[in-house]
């Protein structure tokens, strides 16, 4: 399973904190299943910056394996 934690504007299209989904599956899978699944990210996945397992992924046939956490975080505003 794949723990999905959600922030700030992420958080609040998902309508959920986190989730656990089936894995293992791709980066681009992810990002079809996190948007089938929650229809409001949609418009906020695309600009989103997901960390697996505390990295950042930086392509979308990057693996994303059993028994991570994803953090999905959108841009921050301010500095």
């Amino acid at each position: 399973m794949i723990t999905v934690r959600y922030f700030a504007g992420a958080r609040e299209a998902a309508g959920v904190t986190t989730e656990r989904l089936d894995g293992p599956t791709s980066v681009a899978g992810l990002r079809a299943s996190l948007a089938a699944a929650h229809p409001g990210l949609a418009e906020v996945l695309p600009k989103c910056a997901l960390l697996v397992a505390g990295a950042r992924a930086t392509t979308d046939d990057a693996v994303v394996p059993d028994d991570v956490t994803v953090d999905v975080l959108p841009p921050f505003a301010g500095g």
